[in-house]
């Protein structure tokens, strides 16, 4: 740790003190005479930042299901039930329990937050399931629900659970005030849902003066507490992404020139900084990628609505990380979701703001992309409301198929990833590997990376045949956090039974593997990439793991090669990691067959290896994929050992063929 963090934390350490002394007078309400140019009631908020396009829906070209479905959850909502990850319909209790933590079934602490721990479970239960309802996501919903209909009922909903809230959340206690993060992604959910009900009865003056005196809270506690050096990963941006959007709200603040500046400076540095030039991520986390990229886009937007653009260079640095998260795409999913995911999104406007069609439907409007509407298919409701008419002629007005991208191999060099194509981009046979030779992740703790260098995936025909086996846990389960993280997680290879790079903590990292790019040799027909990694380099005996895949898709095969430089005796573990829905063939010593589900891949291994099939095993842990937090599904995985001294080439053959296993699966996922 650097001497300017050592003092950044300590003058975190020395305000969380004097903010404890502090905390009972500052939980009184703010007296807005002292903070505010203005009490006008009308002039407490100020919509510019959305334009016009509220005013707009429903319009003509407003499908009837998207004011069904809104009307449809947002009465779940009123009724103050919700879906929690893997927590479907859960009653949050009435009134509604925000101290709580709904999955443990348990109140969380409600004293001084700067002394909770929140990575404690034992503490405070799974913070994810405490946060996630309090970022009020659901507060946009009934605001949706309210501008579609007009019924007074959802609006009246979103003002009864604001003050709910309020009540029970005093500034500077309990969880909820714990992360800066929190604060500014609830910030943004209560700025969108108070202008979606702004013409409501139900948003009085005084009601309104006192949910401005609470955001007021909100914006100078996430400036004091801004996350640095270490720690400024994506929370950074998410805070001042909250900062941007809800100084630019609540304009009548005194303090609201200086925090939006500042928040806009740090957004145009941290959208550079947290990015490659190709556009993909600096935490090696598609999934943050998307999350980012959410913040980024909703203040770009803010800013161009209200006179506040923001500079050149943010634009074209957000236009590539659509174009990488684009390239990503494969039957219209980003994947592989490698390095965290926690299922983290920002607005949910109609779909999640994070789904990948939704996201590229907005690109492909904003940057005239038609390669971005080529996989966005049709126009979608977060466009809508996001960019209104305007952006729904634009869309149109891109056309049809024009600029819809290839299905060839692409390097990602910035990022580290390399992605083999052959086939059509529509064809059942196409295939599509994806090759990690990144680094493990961003600054000093690399806290969302996984050690999974020279890993792979393989989609044929847009269905898994080979997955990253996602994310899982935080917080909850210590073993299966630390699994998932694994490099046996991934479709790689270990030595002695070690991760490549060094596991210190649930987010930090010790002595990391460094991978690079060696060959790339793309092909119309696929092409070959070769890597190097060197985190067994700290062995006692220094091993060097290098691995070539070339793809032929005129014979639909893929060769793996694994070369290792060694002295003495290692112990070696190849895995491969079959999607959930697989069905898994031994046919032979040295062949299996996959079946998954459009086809068949044969893999002839390497007679050397002695190989075993795991599917959803706890002891050891073995054979699982996740495609949600909380959520994970038994999967049938290959693992192959050997014990060998010196130098070791292992030769791996996947070849596709037309014919498809229709037997059933047993128990352990072997036809």
């Amino acid at each position: 740790m650097s001497v300017p963090e050592v003092i950044w934390r300590v003058q975190g350490v020395v305000r969380d003190r004097m903010d404890r002394a502090l905390c009972a007078r500052r939980a009184e309400p703010v007296d807005l005479t002292g903070v505010m140019k203005t009490r006008t009631p009308e002039k407490l908020t100020d919509g510019r930042m959305f334009g016009s396009q509220f005013d707009q829906l429903p319009g003509p070209h407003c499908p009837a299901a998207w004011r069904q479905i809104a009307a449809t959850e947002a009465d779940g909502i009123a009724r103050r039930v919700l879906t929690i990850f893997d927590l479907h319909d859960c009653e949050l209790g009435d009134p509604i329990r925000w101290n709580y933590e709904h999955k443990a079934d348990r109140a969380t602490p409600v004293g001084f937050a700067g002394e909770i721990d929140y990575r404690d479970y034992r503490v405070t239960g799974d913070c994810k399931f405490v946060w996630e309802p309090n970022r009020h996501h659901q507060l946009v919903t009934l605001g949706r629900a309210f501008r579609y209909t007009g019924d007074e009922h959802y609006a009246r909903a979103v003002v009864d659970q604001l003050e709910s809230w309020m009540e029970q959340c005093p500034f500077g206690t309990g969880m909820n005030w714990r992360s800066p993060l929190e604060l500014g992604i609830r910030l943004i959910n209560w700025v969108w849902a108070l202008e979606l009900i702004r013409p409501s009865a139900a948003l009085t003056g005084d009601r309104l003066s006192r949910i401005v005196g609470v955001a007021y809270r909100h914006l100078w506690d996430i400036t004091r507490k801004y996350s640095r050096f270490s720690s400024a990963n994506n929370h950074l941006i998410g805070e001042a992404a909250g900062v941007y959007i809800g100084s630019s709200y609540f304009s009548a603040l005194k303090s609201a020139d200086a925090w939006r500046s500042e928040a806009k400076a740090l957004l145009e540095r941290e959208i550079v900084a947290q990015t490659h030039p190709d556009g993909g991520s600096r935490e090696q986390a598609l999934g943050y990628q998307l999350f980012v990229t959410q913040f980024f886009l909703l203040c770009g937007l803010a800013g161009r609505q209200q006179g506040d653009d923001f500079s050149a260079a943010y634009w074209s640095r957000l236009e590539a990380l659509f174009g990488y998260l684009a390239t990503m795409m494969d039957g219209g999913e980003v994947s592989p979701l490698y390095g965290d995911c926690d299922d983290g999104y920002v607005l949910t406007l109609g779909s999640s703001l994070g789904q990948p069609r939704a996201l590229m439907a907005v690109g492909a409007s904003l940057f005239l992309r038609g390669e971005f509407k080529a996989l966005a298919g049709e126009w979608c409701e977060p466009g809508a409301w996001l960019l209104g008419e305007v952006g729904r002629t634009a869309y149109e007005s891109i056309p049809a198929g024009d600029g819809r991208r290839p299905w060839v191999s692409r390097a990602m060099a910035d990022s580290g990833y390399y992605v083999l194509r052959a086939g059509k981009d529509d064809a059942a046979d196409r295939m599509n590997i994806v090759f990690d030779c990144g680094e493990l992740g961003y600054g000093a703790i690399a806290a969302h990376g996984h050690a999974d260098a020279l890993s792979f995936t393989l989609r044929i025909g847009g269905r898994d045949v080979f997955v990253d086996p996602g994310t899982y846990d935080y917080f909850t389960y210590g073993e299966w956090r630390n699994y998932f993280r694994s490099t046996r997680a991934h479709n790689t290879v270990t030595v002695d039974g070690l991760d490549q790079s060094e596991l210190l903590g649930s987010f930090l990292w010790g002595r990391r593997a460094e991978a690079r790019c060696l060959r790339w040799a793309p092909s119309d027909d696929g092409g070959l990439v070769s890597g190097e990694q060197n985190g067994y380099t700290r062995l006692s005996d220094p091993v060097v793991h290098r691995r070539t895949i070339e793809m032929s898709g005129r014979c639909g095969e893929i060769v793996i090669t694994d070369e290792f430089d060694a002295s003495e005796d290692h112990d070696f573990a190849f895995r491969l990691h079959c999607g959930e829905h697989c069905l898994v063939e031994r046919g032979g010593d040295d062949q299996f067959a996959v079946d998954y589900g459009g086809g068949r891949v044969t893999v002839a291994v390497d007679p050397r290896l002695s190989f075993e099939l795991a599917m959803g095993s706890d002891e050891p842990n073995a054979g699982w994929v996740s495609r949600g937090y909380h959520r994970r599904e038994p999967c049938t995985t290959l693992i192959g050992r050997c014990r060998h001294r010196g130098r070791l080439t292992l030769r791996t053959v996947v070849t596709m063929t037309t014919e498809s296993c229709r037997r059933g699966r047993r128990a352990d996922g072997v036809l």
